[in-house]
């Protein structure tokens, strides 16, 4: 539904228009359905979370040449264009018309809203809203910055005001949420005497479980018949396929019924380069490339078991490992760095970069069914516990309640 023309508040009274118990809710985002993309799946899916709990919710989103997909309670305004400057002035003029203090939750992802990822003018813009206009600025923080390059100039410059529009963001919010626990650390600095609120807010899983046995069951017999059935799912970047490769090459020798099944977008150009590189993984391999949601539930619904080695370790930035968790399959992945602490309560984790270990732990889930139940109902209840939706929007509405006073 996109936004009308006329006075939002026109209908309701003074009390109700601006003193109702239940939030009102303006998020701002650099990409919304149908536009593919990780935060655009998330920005939906909070969004009809907050609005089932009965808030006002009011998506802020670019412009798009095809109808949206309808979310009830949600109300989708594409003002935002292609975040000129002309439609964050278009944008504000909209946003003036509703009582004040606006609540704005921004979806932050500096490449997002164009500009070559320089959009200095929107984090300008909403400074302005929260000292021109009387908003609250809430951040959800899903990336950083850039690191600087000494090799490339222009990645370095891009760093640069990367942090400059960091400075903009922290001078204005009072709080900011956090995809992962480590960007805290990465944002404070630039708060410059502002004492913003931080809180680590987990992406959820964006690939629902689809209830289909029998589409799942066709899955099994079409790539592994009577093999041990083991995937992997993402998209198929560099440096996890350089995690991969040695992983798949040492099954391949293996003496085994086993069968690799490589889902998600990618993985048809993957295992055409690996299976180049080394005849011997061919036989071993299969791949789906591209998947719809529900396509990819059944896909991993379908595995024994799954392998995610990530090179700075598992994190709640893994979207691809929250799938598999919130699947309640077990899974083998890797730990680093970035690796919070409570994904060792519930899976077996090798450290990230060594191959032989991970391996270790691949045959044993493999050889062992009673394990891999155990693994598979403790991943089911991490993330239920931890990362399912109905926390992410208990935390929000939380937060907003009682600085409301409710």
């Amino acid at each position: 539904m996109e936004s009308a023309l006329k006075d939002p508040a026109a209908n309701r009274g003074p009390e109700e228009a601006g003193d109702r118990a239940a939030p009102t809710w303006h998020i701002i985002t650099c990409e919304y359905p149908p536009q593919p993309g990780g935060v655009s799946d998330y920005t939906f899916s909070v969004a009809r979370g907050l609005a089932a709990e009965g808030d006002e919710v009011h998506v802020w989103c670019p412009s798009s040449p095809v109808s949206r997909p309808a979310a009830e309670g949600v109300v989708a305004h594409s003002e935002l264009g292609e975040f000129a400057p002309v439609d964050l002035h278009r944008a504000g003029q909209h946003l003036d018309r509703f009582p004040a203090p606006r609540r704005i939750l921004l979806q932050w992802v500096p490449h997002g809203y164009g500009y070559r990822s320089m959009n200095w003018k929107i984090c300008s813009w909403l400074n302005d809203r929260v000292r021109k206009h009387g908003d609250r600025l809430e951040i959800m923080a899903h990336e950083a910055y850039l690191p600087f390059r000494i090799t490339s100039i222009r990645q370095s410059a891009a760093a640069a005001v990367h942090r400059m529009m960091t400075v903009q963001l922290m001078r204005a919010a009072e709080r900011v949420w956090v995809s992962v626990p480590q960007w805290e650390a990465c944002f404070r600095p630039y708060a410059l005497g502002n004492m913003p609120a931080f809180e680590w807010l987990p992406v959820p899983s964006n690939i629902a479980v689809a209830d289909n046995p029998g589409g799942v069951d066709a899955i099994r017999c079409q790539y592994a018949n009577q093999n041990f059935l083991i995937g992997h799912f993402g998209t198929f970047g560099s440096l996890i396929t350089k995690c991969l490769e040695p992983i798949l090459s040492e099954l391949a020798r293996e003496p085994v019924a086993q069968t690799v099944l490589l889902i998600g977008r990618g993985s048809d150009e993957f295992r055409r380069a690996v299976a180049a590189k080394d005849p011997r993984i061919a036989p071993l391999i299969r791949s789906t490339g591209a998947l719809g949601n529900a396509e990819v539930s059944m896909h991993l619904a379908a595995c024994d078991l799954l392998i995610q080695p990530f090179p700075d370790g598992v994190s709640g930035r893994r979207g691809s490992a929250m799938a598999c968790i919130s699947h309640g399959k077990p899974v083998v992945t890797t730990v680093g760095p970035s690796s919070e602490r409570t994904w060792s309560e519930a899976l077996p984790m090798a450290p990230a970069g060594d191959a032989p270990a991970f391996l270790k732990l691949v045959r044993w889930l493999r050889d062992d069914p009673q394990e891999r139940d155990r693994v598979a109902l403790a991943a089911g209840q991490l993330y239920r516990e931890r990362f399912d939706l109905k926390h992410t929007v208990s935390k929000l509405r939380a937060a907003a309640r009682k600085e409301k006073g409710v």
